[in-house]
C-alpha cells in the first residue's frame, strides 16, 4: 500500500499538541493510524500529552517562535521519516499581559486606539509570524509527500465580513491583537492556498468556535470536545478543497463554509 490509501504510512506534525484543541486532533490523528508528532513548547508537557494519545503519537519539542527549536523538530522528522504528509498548525495565545485577568478585561485592554505595540508583536510574532516560519520550514517535507495538506487553525473572529456587519451581536469583540492576528493569518494562508494550488499540497483554514480553552481563560460557550469537531474534521478529509476556511455548522455556511 502506498501513503495515500494506507493511513499508517502518514506523518503529521501538530503545533500546540500538548492542550485544547491542539491535543483533540493529535489524539484523533493517532487514533487513525497516523505518525503523530505532538509538538510542546516544554517537552514534559508534551510527553504527559502523548502518554494519554495512544497510538504512534511522539512528543516533539516545538516552540513556533524560536527558529532553532523549529529547525530541530523538521530535522528530526526528516531523519525519521523524510516526509510530512500533514502540518497542523494550531499554536497560539490570545494575549501577552498580567494572567488571571477576565476575558473582558483582556479585551477591553486590546482595542487598537490603547493596545500596547509590544503585546501586539507578541502575540502577532505567535500567532502568524511563528506559524508561516513553521510552514515555510515544513514545506520542503511537505512536497515530497505524494498528497500533503497544511490545516491552520484560525478564528471566525478573524473574518472581516463577519465582523463588517452592524447585525452580528459579536463583532465588538474584534481586537487588534488576537482578532486581527487571525486575519493577518487568514491573509496569508489564502496567499499561501494560492501560491500551492498547482501542486501537492492543499491549504486550509479551520476555526472551531467559541471554544473554552486557555486562550480565554476556559470562558467559551463550548466543550473543548465540542469546538475540535470542526477541526478534527478538517484534519482528518483529504477531499476538501484548497484554500477552504469553515467553522461549525452552528453560525457557519453552507458546507461549513465561512466568509473571508
Amino acid at each position: 500500500m502506498n501513503m495515500i490509501t494506507n493511513n499508517e504510512n502518514k506523518v503529521a506534525l501538530v503545533s500546540g499538541a500538548n492542550t485544547g484543541i491542539g491535543f483533540q486532533i493529535a489524539k484523533a490523528l493517532a487514533e487513525n493510524g497516523y505518525t503523530v508528532y505532538a509538538g510542546s513548547r516544554d517537552l514534559q508537557k508534551g510527553q504527559a500529552a502523548v502518554a494519554e494519545m495512544g497510538g504512534k503519537a511522539k512528543a516533539i519539542q516545538l516552540d513556533i517562535t524560536d527558529n532553532a527549536s523549529i529547525r530541530t523538530a523538521v530535522e528530526t522528522i526528516e531523519t525519521e521519516h523524510g516526509y510530512l504528509t500533514l502540518l497542523v498548525n494550531n499554536a497560539a495565545i490570545s494575549h501577552a499581559g498580567k494572567s488571571g485577568r477576565t476575558m473582558e478585561e483582556i479585551l477591553g485592554s486590546q482595542r487598537a486606539s490603547m493596545v500596547s505595540i509590544d503585546e501586539l508583536k507578541t502575540v502577532w510574532d505567535t500567532n502568524v509570524f511563528g506559524t508561516l516560519a513553521l510552514t515555510q520550514a515544513s514545506l520542503p517535507l511537505l512536497h515530497k509527500a505524494p498528497i500533503a495538506r497544511i490545516v491552520t487553525v484560525s478564528s471566525a473572529l478573524g473574518s472581516l465580513t463577519i465582523n463588517a456587519n452592524p447585525e452580528n451581536p459579536y463583532r465588538v469583540h474584534f481586537d487588534a491583537v488576537y482578532g486581527a492576528s487571525k486575519t493577518a493569518l487568514n491573509g496569508i494562508f489564502l496567499s499561501m492556498a494560492i501560491e500551492l494550488e498547482k501542486t501537492n499540497i492543499k491549504v486550509h483554514l479551520v476555526s472551531p468556535g467559541f471554544t473554552a480553552t486557555a486562550l480565554n481563560n476556559f470562558e467559551g460557550t463550548d466543550s473543548v470536545e465540542e469546538g475540535s469537531k470542526e477541526p478534527i474534521r478538517v484534519a482528518l478529509s483529504e477531499d476538501l478543497p484548497t484554500g477552504s476556511f469553515t467553522g461549525p455548522a452552528n453560525f457557519s455556511r453552507q458546507d461549513s463554509l465561512l466568509p473571508w
